[in-house]
């Protein structure tokens, strides 16, 4: 089967500093790949190329038999809208809407109904563990909880490739545990493509493929020696996780 991403010598520069310099990469359809590498190395901008999020000054990004690439801001959008889910370091909630409605508005968006799309943020909240969180603003939650609202937002629309930029970078250890373990038992249960930056070796060990850049640029490709290696997530999708406590 062909791959479901793929970069082919995609360039980007901020100002006068290159950001990615001429950088490859396939990934297959249900892989989990974490991309990583030191600060500055380009890995955030190369997951922000793969979603469509900006686009290379240039190469190709392909989505299926899609150039992202060629795409305008409206049909990048809506592309993402309907196919990817993306999850960034803090979340990045509403702070006005409620957890409920960070996760309805986004399938309102997509055409749902008010009450569908609201019943279906709750089944979301339930079962990521922040179904207490529903009628919350972002204000009121704390960092984990934030985390588990957004992993369900990025899941409702049932994706087929989810994005995560550092999603427990800002969390304690405990709280990244579990906000992990609930990504990865949603992705591998539905057998959707999982594109993760990661700064951690820990957390790159659960993928199914590490890939590290620097300077731009990738290098070696590094089996992951943890857990994933055996196909599952760290603390298993049915494991009774502790609670987040603020």
């Amino acid at each position: 089967m062909p791959p479901v991403l793929e970069a082919r010598d995609i360039a980007k520069s901020f100002g006068p500093t290159p950001a990615l310099r001429g950088l490859s990469l396939t990934i297959d359809a249900g892989e989990v790949v974490a991309i990583t590498g030191p600060s500055g190395s380009g890995k955030s901008t190369l997951l922000h190329c793969l979603a469509g999020i900006i686009r290379p000054d240039a190469g190709e990004v392909r989505f299926g038999g899609t150039r992202l690439d060629r795409l305008d801001e409206e049909a990048r959008t809506r592309l993402r809208r309907d196919n990817f889910g993306v999850v960034l370091q803090f979340g990045h909630l509403v702070p006005e809407l409620t957890a409920a409605e960070n996760i309805a508005l986004p399938l309102m968006l997509a055409g749902a109904e008010r009450e569908a799309a609201h019943t279906a943020a709750a089944e979301w909240l339930d079962r990521v563990g922040a179904g207490e969180c529903a009628r919350l603003r972002p204000g009121d939650l704390s960092g984990g909880q934030i985390q588990r609202v957004a992993v369900a937002r990025a899941l409702a629309g049932e994706p087929s490739v989810i994005f995560a930029d550092e999603p427990t970078g800002a969390l304690d250890t405990i709280a990244g545990e579990q906000v992990l373990a609930q990504l990865l038992g949603a992705v591998r249960s539905r057998r959707a493509t999982l594109v993760l930056v990661t700064h951690d070796n820990q957390v790159a060990a659960y993928a199914d493929r590490e890939v590290i850049v620097r300077d731009g640029r990738l290098v070696d490709p590094v089996e992951p020696a943890g857990p994933a290696g055996t196909g599952g997530p760290p603390w298993g999708m049915d494991a009774t996780l502790p609670e987040v406590t603020r």
